[in-house]
């Protein structure tokens, strides 16, 4: 084989990996590459998962506890209610929603494939209450719903291994797999390439978790009151464009932007 027709068929492999793994992200509609199947996500998510808790220590706060998993448990009948009337129950197949509070000054929480969720205790005083836990909840829980992680990983799949199938990357390379899997979550967060996407990522995290949020009864007028209070912690912070996120100013802006839909959703 000559290594013209080896570079034409390499990259017509590329572009039926992305034509047979285009998506549609809900609400948003924007169009993404994930081509590594949705129970291989949930596998390594889950095995991670359990490592995560094993390694931290549960809140002894049984009443910040409560309060984290009966919110998730809110924002997760909003999202089963949302795609059962768009007709896609079947992409929740295989979730096992899980909610834990963990122990932590990090002002942080996350959502990883399948619905496993971990909030940190560092994160309740900015959240104060019920309705700022539903604003990071169900930014979270987009992130999840729209597979952000797999989309990350299908790109380094893609431009790292040259559309290598999974099964054979985990075999084959476990070491740069799993660099992969742990960069697609933020773990590894790196500048480079990727950079634009997780900007966008988070955009739109926050876009669907505004939707989420308001369906699941609480009012989406707290997401931007949130980032407001979260501004207001922060110092002169890391530039919009050295960052995965939208910078305070661009992330209010944009959910006031979101808000008229969010409020068709909104039934207090």
């Amino acid at each position: 084989m000559t290594k013209r027709t080896f570079c034409r068929l390499l990259t017509l492999s590329l572009l039926l990996s992305v034509l047979a793994g285009c998506a549609t992200v809900p609400i948003t509609g924007r169009r993404q590459l994930t081509i590594i199947p949705g129970g291989e996500m949930r596998a390594m998510s889950f095995s991670q998962y359990d490592q995560v808790l094993a390694d931290a220590q549960l809140s002894q706060d049984a009443e910040a506890t409560a309060m984290v998993r009966q919110v998730g448990l809110r924002i997760q009948d909003a999202v089963e209610r949302y795609f059962a009337q768009q007709g896609l129950s079947s992409a929740l197949d295989g979730y096992a929603w899980e909610f834990n509070l963990l122990e932590s000054e990090q002002v942080n929480a996350w959502c990883m494939p399948g619905g496993k969720v971990a909030f940190y205790t560092g994160i309740l005083p900015v959240c104060q209450g019920q309705a700022g836990v539903a604003v990071v909840m169900g930014h979270e829980i987009a992130h999840a719903i729209a597979e952000h992680g797999n989309e990350r990983m299908s790109q380094g799949l893609l431009l790292q291994m040259g559309g290598m199938a999974l099964g054979e990357a985990i075999k084959d390379k476990p070491a740069e797999t799993q660099a992969l899997y742990m960069g697609a979550f933020g773990l590894g967060a790196q500048y480079g390439a990727m950079l634009p996407f997780s900007r966008k990522h988070e955009s739109e995290a926050d876009h669907m978790g505004l939707i989420f949020m308001a369906m699941a009864g609480f009012d989406p007028h707290e997401a931007p009151r949130l980032w407001e209070r979260m501004a207001a912690q922060g110092g002169a912070g890391v530039p919009e464009f050295m960052s995965t996120h939208p910078s305070d100013e661009t992330r209010i802006r944009d959910l006031n932007a979101h808000m008229a839909e969010a409020m068709e959703y909104y039934r207090p």
